[in-house]
């Protein structure tokens, strides 16, 4: 049985994200959120929050025990791209992206 939480349109680069994602995978709860607590990132916070929904789905529609939960699956994909303009030089106009990006979290009994 497994639980996910998924955040969408998350106002962070997919790349910056996975760098967090990728060291939470495939570890219990309790250690990924004490990794997550003493990390010094933005995407931190937001792969906190989505890991607290994830637990929380897996408690109260499924009936999972808190103590046996692992992360079993951990990804970001990449979501729209805000499209900004900014001035360059001799008078052209540059793009200015504002990527987003999804990230999903699925919880497992051991």
């Amino acid at each position: 049985m497994e639980a996910k939480a998924i955040a969408k349109k998350v106002r962070i680069s997919a790349d910056k994200a996975r760098l967090v994602v990728n060291l939470i995978r495939g570890k219990n709860i309790n250690e990924a959120m004490s990794i997550l607590k003493n990390m010094n990132k933005k995407a931190a916070r937001i792969v906190e929050k989505v890991l607290i929904s994830a637990v929380a789905n897996a408690e109260n529609n499924h009936n999972l025990n808190k103590e046996k939960l692992y992360v079993s699956k951990a990804y970001v994909n990449e979501g729209p791209v805000m499209k900004r303009m900014i001035m360059d030089s001799r008078g052209h106009v540059g793009r200015n992206d504002k990527r987003t990006s999804h990230v999903t979290i699925v919880v497992s009994e051991k």
